[in-house]
């Protein structure tokens, strides 16, 4: 079975840093992507950042390229997103999901961030941007 587990959310002050967790279990990363989504009260859901597990390749929104970084350690199955800069936009609940249908985040590009290619979903972490 799938299971996604995020962790490390929390409450930071504008220009903080924190680091987000993905745990995977059911599956191994290398048939995977691996994206995280962040959805704030009254907006839609964002895809923020995939990362593939065939190629090893990345693809980040504009929004965030820069200040966020996703990576993934293999060993222990999990993928993080460092996220640098805070501002009070970043304000969301932060989800990670997996997909077997995307193939390579660089030649997917910001298709590969688009929510509907994603079959198993997190229950997501808070973050909050706030002095």
């Amino acid at each position: 079975q799938v299971r996604l587990v995020e962790s490390g959310g929390g409450l930071v002050q504008p220009g903080g840093s924190l680091r987000l967790s993905c745990a995977a279990s059911g599956f191994t990363l290398d048939a995977y992507a691996i994206a995280w989504f962040r959805q704030a009260p009254g907006k839609e859901r964002e895809g923020i950042s995939c990362i593939t597990g065939s190629d090893s390749t990345t693809y980040t929104a504009g929004s965030v390229k820069g200040r966020f970084t996703i990576s993934v350690d293999n060993a222990k199955n999990t993928v993080y997103l460092q996220m640098d800069s805070l501002k009070p936009e970043d304000t969301a609940l932060y989800f990670c999901a997996a997909s077997n249908r995307v193939t390579s985040a660089q030649h997917m590009g910001v298709i590969s961030l688009l929510s509907g290619w994603y079959d198993n979903w997190g229950q997501g972490t808070q973050v909050t941007v706030s002095s």
